[in-house]
């Protein structure tokens, strides 16, 4: 150090010292502070659904819904509830309803591009039911369900829907378009449909006058119909059929494994309703899940049996092909399929050959498949 006037002392600042001082005499500066961002706006579409192409289904079905339309319908399409006007129609009506759905045929469409007859089947399914107690389906509704809604997909599905609305002479009047993202995979939709049908109350077929004699006409199946899919998805794989690799072509009398399988369910509406009108049934029954194992005998008051002779009617090719290639026990035919069997009329053994030659007259292939008998100590059906 070196005294300098004054007394004082200078210090000359060196090295880190000399940093320090320099930093305290800078002037300071304002901490840096990140502006927040606005979020980029979000629409329903960037969740996953397109309300504009739910619209555009909804405009390109419109003509398709019109053509199923009945003069009892009020309103035409767009109201938020459907109307049908039962005035004058009935006396003592009853009302008749019923729901169901495909199944997992629905896979087989999806691997098949096949979505053009699966409407067919959600109608078939639910009209067929509620004919059993002798109602006419006055109108249906359907639900169809989707992870992403495919334009072109949905129209085909709905333009069946509408045809077998048509078929079956019910109104197609109202639905429900649902796209629901996260719920399904890519591609995968669902479907379930409900119908109403309308019955004079004096006109009920409630299995009341069936007796032990009676004859059962069985009116053939166009195939498998909606049951058994996941069954038979099963024996597709065992065996390696798929729709690439040429396995569902496999020729099954003049039809290909694919064409039997995808086979739209049989609506028997009309036909039936002409029966009613003619003869006295006693009772019927729509052969689906359970099949004859236990759809008919549920028509069969207590006290009474059934017996179901197999070798009445033949075994169709496609029930065949499964049987042999899924190793299935005849038991498990049965109760899993129909076999070839897809309505099974009751009647008095008197009226069987009019009823039969008048299902001939329409057209409808069928067989005397049993008679009811009264029940016995053994159980209530025999089935061989």
């Amino acid at each position: 150090m070196v005294p300098q006037r004054g007394g004082r002392v200078h210090v000359k600042a060196t090295g880190a010292l000399k940093c320090r001082v320099l930093a305290r005499l800078r002037p300071s500066r304002e901490p840096h502070v990140t502006q927040p961002t606005t979020p980029a706006a979000m629409t329903y579409r960037d969740a996953g659904v397109d309300i504009d192409a739910g619209n555009e289904v909804v405009e390109r079905i419109k003509p398709l819904v019109r053509r199923t339309l009945r003069p009892e319908v009020l309103g035409g399409v767009g109201l938020f509830g459907g109307l049908f006007d039962l005035a004058g129609r009935y006396r003592e009506p009853v009302l008749v309803s019923g729901t169901d759905g495909v199944g997992t045929k629905l896979i087989l469409a999806k691997q098949l591009d096949r979505h053009d007859t699966i409407g067919q089947d959600l109608v078939a399914m639910c009209v067929n039911d509620v004919l059993v107690q002798g109602a006419e389906p006055l109108f249906f509704l359907d639900y169809f369900a989707t992870g992403k809604l495919d334009v072109e997909t949905t129209v085909r599905v709905v333009a069946g829907i509408a045809q077998g609305c048509e078929i079956a002479g019910c109104a197609l009047i109202g639905g429900e378009t649902a796209e629901m993202p996260d719920m399904y995979p890519p591609g995968e939709y669902d479907l379930a449909g409900f119908t109403v049908g309308a019955v004079e109350k004096s006109q009920l077929v409630d299995s009341r006058k069936v007796g032990a004699g009676d004859v059962l006409l069985g009116i053939a199946s166009s195939g498998p119909h909606s049951n058994g899919y996941s069954l038979i998805r099963r024996i597709l794989a065992r065996v390696g059929a798929t729709a690439d690799n040429g396995g569902l072509e496999v020729d099954l009398g003049g039809a290909t494994l694919a064409d039997a399988l995808m086979a739209p369910t049989r609506i028997y509406v009309r036909p039936v309703l002409e029966l009613l009108a003619a003869h006295d049934i006693h009772a019927m029954a729509h052969v689906t899940g359970g099949a004859l194992v236990e759809k008919i005998i549920r028509v069969i008051p207590a006290g009474f049996g059934l017996e179901i002779d197999t070798a009445a009617w033949p075994l169709p090719p496609v029930f065949d092909w499964l049987q042999r290639e899924g190793n299935l026990a005849r038991e498990e035919m049965w109760r899993t399929f129909n076999c070839g069997i897809g309505y099974v009329l009751v009647v008095a053994p008197g009226d069987a050959a009019a009823v039969g030659a008048h299902l001939g007259r329409l057209g409808l292939e069928h067989w005397q498949i049993g008679r009811v008998t009264t029940a016995g100590a053994g159980g209530r059906l025999r089935i061989g």
